[in-house]
């Protein structure tokens, strides 16, 4: 090898040879947003938003354009992050789990956390948990590989909130959220320590418990991994006194810098302990924003509609990974997804996958050399999925089929007619194809008649398709097990009456 060829050899795999050569496993922080929009962040050019601990995170790191969540609604999109499996496999759907569900992420499937564990991995989740309480809190992320958990179950507007302070010194949550249920508790590992939840101090208390946890893993000089998934920005917002009225954007501008303010303490305290060069830090979000909130709900940015729906605006993510002296910093278009999280944090700790069908890949190749990515295809299921219709949309490179489309209610208020609840399903035979370089609104529909080049590309996408679909295997519906409100977390159960004596 001549010493030009040394050079490059040199320069792009230098990263990748200093973290083999280190002598602990890399750390973990997964981050996750709720609700949160493609156009949200101030480092993808949202002019309000006050977010200098992610944009530092992207000046430092590698921001990705074309990330993906795997559903446009919460429960699924979960699942599919900690199994790196699309959520009809593990039979998270139609729709949402709720406080009394009878079901949950099924015990057999492999989370991050349980891949993480038998190499010596310490875990723990904060957070919006959403996978599930069930019987004895059989669900819980204590029982799916987290040694340590904090947070609210399951979505925090799933409980009255009328009468609950959102915002210093008495501003009251906005809107109602669901009434007729417990009231939202906090949950440390399987007991409640507080019902209803203090809004206005609940975001210290997360990170309080995260960057303890660091500090004494760190110490023990233990591997971890953290799992975040924040309740920010979903409705309604909420924001403590260090974040209140700080932000041009109203109160969702507030709950993001609360968010934002949180992971810059992560970031500190990885820099105090000295681990943070070997620690990779990755955030994303579930799903697209709220649109019918309005300006309250978040922002798709240049993407078509959002939340609950298979269009761009409603799976299509802002992404960031940050690894000092690792990942350089710069952006990729390369097409990856929440489901490639478990390959890849597996393949950088030398740990074994889950011996299932798995639909995620190793993207270590992105993030260390910023190379080309495994993933080709992207498939789009609605919030209730079925063998009956199948994929409702896939991309295959820089095109996307929709098979059909549908808005939401999620989505509902903005001009766009084909975004709200009105725009019923529709099929679409030929399916309407995207060129999602040339117009990643979705806006120009291209043309087959006359150009062979894109039928051809249209017959590829309908076999990537079909071969898709007959290898999925539909796991039981978690969610279709209904509800039980005696499954309901209440700190006082034997209390009476409920649901409106819970509470400590």
């Amino acid at each position: 090898m001549d010493s030009i060829g040394f050079f490059f050899f040199f320069f792009f795999l230098s990263p990748f040879l200093f973290w083999t050569s280190s002598a602990s496993p890399p750390n973990f922080v997964l981050l996750f947003a709720d609700d949160l929009g493609f156009g949200d962040l101030g480092c993808y050019g949202h002019p309000s938003s006050l977010t200098p601990n992610l944009d530092r995170m992207a000046a430092g790191g590698l921001r990705f354009t074309d990330f993906y969540c795997t559903s446009p609604v919460c429960t699924p999109s979960r699942a599919s992050l900690l199994t790196g499996r699309y959520q009809t496999r593990s039979g998270v759907y139609p729709g949402v789990l709720y406080p009394g569900s009878r079901g949950g992420l099924p015990l057999n499937e492999t989370t991050i956390a349980e891949v993480l564990k038998p190499v010596g991995y310490a875990t723990a989740a904060i957070g919006k948990w959403h996978l599930g309480v069930g019987a004895n809190g059989m669900f819980l992320p204590t029982r799916q590989g987290f040694d340590h958990y904090l947070g609210i179950p399951y979505s925090h507007d799933m409980g009255p909130c009328r009468n609950l302070t959102c915002f210093p010194p008495d501003i009251k949550c906005f809107g109602f959220c669901d009434v007729g249920t417990v009231t939202v508790p906090l949950m440390h590992n399987e007991v409640i320590k507080q019902q209803p939840v203090n809004f206005l101090e609940l975001e210290r208390a997360y990170s309080d418990f995260a960057t303890d946890f660091i500090a004494t893993s760190a110490k023990n000089k233990q591997p971890f991994f953290i799992y975040y998934p924040s309740h920010h920005t979903h409705y309604p917002q909420y924001a403590g006194v260090e974040a209140a009225g700080r932000t041009l954007r109203g109160r969702f501008g507030d709950s993001l810098f609360e968010f934002d303010n949180t992971i810059g303490n992560l970031l500190t305290t990885l820099e105090k302990t000295g681990v943070i060069n070997n620690t990779l830090v990755f955030f994303t979000s579930d799903n697209g924003p709220e649109l019918m909130r309005m300006s309250g709900g978040g922002c798709s940015g240049p993407l078509k509609c959002g939340k609950g729906t298979t269009y761009e605006g409603g799976m299509r993510e802002p992404a960031i990974a940050f690894w000092p002296g690792t990942i350089r910093p710069g952006v990729t278009h390369e097409m990856a997804s929440t489901l490639d999280i478990l390959p890849t944090i597996a393949g950088l700790a030398g740990a074994k996958l889950p011996q299932v069908m798995l639909d995620g890949v190793d993207m270590t190749d992105i993030l260390i050399n910023q190379g080309k990515g495994k993933r080709e295809t992207m498939m789009f299921y609605p919030t209730d999925p079925s063998e009956m219709y199948g994929l409702f949309a896939l991309r295959l490179g820089k095109y996307k089929a929709h098979f059909y489309t549908r808005g939401a209610t999620h989505s509902g208020t903005t001009p766009d007619q084909d975004c709200p609840v009105f725009a019923v399903l529709k099929a679409h035979d030929p399916p309407l194809l995207f060129d999602l370089e040339a117009d990643p609104s979705e806006h120009y529909p291209l043309q087959l008649f006359g150009k062979p080049d894109l039928q051809a590309v249209l017959q590829q996408i309908i076999q990537v398709k079909e071969k898709f679909e007959a290898s999925m295997v539909f796991g039981e519906s978690q969610i279709s097990k209904g509800v039980d409100t005696d499954l309901e977390p209440c700190c006082n159960p034997q209390c009476s009456p409920k649901p409106g004596c819970c509470r400590c």
